[in-house]
């Protein structure tokens, strides 16, 4: 049985991702206070949200606290405030993209507190959030993730259990890797196509037929020939961001990471280009850019 006299705390409830989370929180009968920059997030209140003033105060008077921000550096400064006078015992739930490294070093930093710190970084979309429908991937050992585990499934459809402290992040960065690395070769493959003089939608008909049929990075890049830019809402800059922390992380290891770093390369130069802000089959457009070409689905202009 869930107890929900626990008391938990959200940053990141105006986010894409952060407001469904900290919606179906809600909905499960949690009682739930919220920290915001600039707007409230949406619907909350009137599910019995409460505003506390800075996230300090949310570590004082929390039991949990679910993170969803940006980036490592976000996360490092609201940990850092969540643990100026936190709350004995309280648990940190990080659901942001972050780096493993940063990772580990909050825990000591927490523990030093008498706070903890799990790393539950989040696949699918903003929709699935909404729904209570996302995959988490944790990192937390087995008597913490049994603290954590009804919050969690509050807002998941799939619970990955990734091993210790950190592991969710690291996992999480070689699952946006590998997904970003299909996406930019496919939006490269349409290029050459183009340039070819063959329609780079014929590319999606073959790879669909094959490994590729049931591949959802096939389907985004097949929608971008046809004007469709939204089908994975994810920011090009968001996915750089994460790259950047994979090939950072591989470093540190000494493992080459020639595909990772051309991915970082293909989505910092789209990035230059001005699709930063855009989401990541914009990629299309910036092999278009790239090349002076046009990349839309139908038989390309001969030159």
């Amino acid at each position: 049985m869930n107890d929900t006299t626990k008391q938990i705390g959200f940053v990141g409830a105006t986010g894409l991702m952060g407001h469904g989370l900290a919606k179906n929180i809600l909905l499960k009968g949690y009682p739930l206070a919220y920290t915001m920059r600039q707007r409230a997030p949406e619907g909350l209140d009137e599910l019995g949200a409460t505003r506390a003033a800075d996230n300090a105060e949310l570590g004082r008077t929390s039991d949990i606290v679910v993170i969803c921000v940006t980036s490592a550096a976000d996360v490092e400064q609201v940990v850092t405030e969540l643990l100026t006078d936190p709350k004995p015992g309280l648990i940190i739930m990080d659901a942001s993209t972050s780096e493993p490294s940063m990772t580990r070093q909050l825990n000591e930093l927490a523990a030093g507190k008498g706070a903890r710190i799990a790393d539950i970084p989040l696949t699918r979309g903003p929709a699935e959030a909404e729904a209570g429908t996302v995959n988490v991937l944790v990192g937390a050992d087995d008597d913490l993730y049994a603290e954590i585990e009804p919050i969690i499934k509050c807002f998941a459809d799939n619970i990955y259990r990734c091993g210790g402290v950190g592991a969710g992040h690291i996992i999480k960065l070689l699952n946006n890797t590998a997904f970003q690395a299909a996406l930019t070769i496919l939006a490269e493959g349409f290029a050459i196509a183009v340039k070819m003089g063959v329609d780079p939608q014929k590319l999606t008909e073959v790879l669909s037929g094959g490994g590729f049929a049931n591949g959802g990075t096939l389907k985004i890049m097949e929608n971008s020939l046809n004007g469709d830019f939204e089908t994975l809402k994810f920011q090009l800059d968001n996915a750089r961001k994460d790259v950047r922390y994979y090939t950072r992380m591989a470093a540190e290891l000494s493992v080459p990471a020639m595909v990772g770093d051309g991915v970082h390369e293909a989505l910092a130069t789209a990035s230059a280009l001005g699709f930063g802000g855009e989401f990541c089959a914009a990629l299309t457009k910036s092999q278009a850019k790239l090349n002076d070409i046009t990349i839309v689905a139908g038989e390309p202009e001969q030159g």
